[in-house]
């Protein structure tokens, strides 16, 4: 029986558009050999001698403190409840979470990491209170070393609970309870939040959005172990001093594993560095395109924020509102990222060829041998001195002295500043680069009381 209706007569088969991550389409779709398979196991064995791999128990503990600390979180908006007068029934149906993100959430951390934690209330409690009273209740805890840093960025109460260091922060959703089905990835849920709100749910919206963008999450995982690993045996991991952080370097790696969705984790490593030793970075690297919900809420975009166009290396979050992980990143700490990575991809290629094992990726530089004085000889042969200007080297030692109680602050302090020296260093025409060192070094204890 044929059709009465011309247009469903000569209507053609539909073509199915294929699915990928990411997006651009992958690269590459082959399948591991046997070769990246050893290679995989060597990355393994390699990471296993650097001791990072954490024992099932441990990852026990770890998950059984996030459960204690959300008991706490939920007694805790009960009591506020009551103290509040409100209705016994919103009191009874409150909820509340308390979610790890980050590292641990990725499965990608190292032995004796911290956990960041994200605690998720009902609007008519005051963002204030989770930083008093609450603070108050964590201090009756067995806590150690806590301290609420409520004028950060995003602001956090930082403790050490049951030996595990813990970074807590908290959103208060517009809404008069918080059940466990509310999904948070929902971008409606930001809509009428507080700003310090919404950049603290930023950290679990980005983790679990990257887990989703992600072909495969255990390759994933490994993968970034490894690249972890390698920044901070480089001496290029930290946020603060303008260099990577652990979540830009989740999002390069999510991108490799989208455009190589098959890939052995080795595999993923090995092109980690081959892509971004040839990447332009006025490009940015993004896992997905974010679209604006028009919430009013400031977001990463060039062409409507003069000052991101100024960005040296944008590494872009996967959920709304987009922000730049890389914004402290200097011309300085841009070339010092590169030439890392590009010495990383010559490594690569020397273990796929056989010449080199993995245990070579992660040795530490020599960032006192790396930058000689350059003296000459002068007409007066009774002096040296340097030659011009341009070959001239000066190392620089700040030292921080301060109160035993008041120390970790201090440092802190001085830490979040140094970014800011190097930038007035490099506004010197005359000066190259200024290479952070990323590691402290304590001094003598006793040399002031003061």
């Amino acid at each position: 029986m044929t059709s009465c209706n011309p247009l469903k007569s000569q209507a053609q088969p539909v073509p199915k558009i294929p699915k990928y991550y990411g997006i651009t389409p992958p690269i590459s779709e082959d399948l591991p050999t046997e070769t990246d398979t050893i290679q995989t196991e060597e990355l393994i064995k390699c990471l296993r001698s650097y001791d990072i791999f954490e024992e099932d128990l441990e990852h026990q503990h770890r998950e059984e403190v996030v459960k204690r600390l959300e008991s706490l979180f939920k007694e805790w908006l009960k009591e506020m409840c009551l103290e509040m007068n409100v209705p016994e029934n919103v009191m009874d149906n409150v909820g509340g979470k308390a979610l790890p993100f980050g590292s641990f959430r990725l499965g990608a951390y190292a032995k004796g990491a911290d956990i960041d934690v994200l605690c998720v209330g009902p609007g008519f409690i005051k963002r204030k209170d989770f930083f008093t009273s609450f603070y108050e209740k964590l201090k009756a805890q067995e806590v150690k070393n806590i301290r609420a840093v409520e004028e950060a960025f995003v602001p956090v109460i930082k403790f050490i609970y049951d030996g595990i260091e813990v970074d807590m922060v908290v959103a208060m959703v517009v809404r008069k309870s918080i059940p466990g089905s509310l999904n948070l990835l929902d971008d409606k849920i930001l809509k009428d939040m507080d700003k310090y709100s919404v950049r603290s749910l930023n950290g679990y919206r980005v983790t679990e959005e990257i887990l989703l963008l992600v072909p495969n999450i255990q390759n994933f995982q490994l993968a970034l172990l490894a690249i972890k690993l390698w920044a901070k045996r480089r001496n290029i991991y930290s946020n603060m001093l303008g260099f990577l952080c652990g979540i830009s370097l989740a999002i390069l790696v999510a991108r490799i594993c989208q455009l190589y969705p098959n890939a052995a984790a080795s595999t993923v490593v090995i092109k980690f560095f081959k892509i971004y030793s040839m990447w332009d970075w006025s490009i940015p690297v993004c896992l997905r395109v974010v679209v604006d919900r028009y919430y009013n809420l400031p977001f990463w975009d060039p062409t409507l924020n003069p000052s991101d166009r100024c960005h040296m290396m944008p590494i872009i979050t996967p959920a709304y509102p987009q922000q730049n992980t890389t914004f402290n990143v200097s011309s300085s700490t841009l070339a010092v990222i590169t030439e890392e990575i590009n010495l990383g991809h010559a490594i690569t290629q020397e273990i796929l060829q056989k010449k080199a094992d993995w245990s070579k990726l992660f040795e530490t530089p020599h960032f006192f041998e790396k930058y000689q004085y350059v003296l000459s000889e002068p007409k007066n042969r009774n002096k040296y001195c340097l030659t011009a200007l341009e070959n001239c080297l000066q190392y620089v030692v700040l030292k921080v002295t301060s109160a035993e109680k008041l120390h970790h602050e201090c440092v802190s302090l001085v830490e979040s500043k140094i970014r800011h020296l190097v930038g007035l260093l490099e506004r010197n025409r005359q000066i190259s680069r200024a290479h952070l060192h990323t590691q402290s070094f304590p001094g003598p204890s006793q040399e002031n009381n003061k």
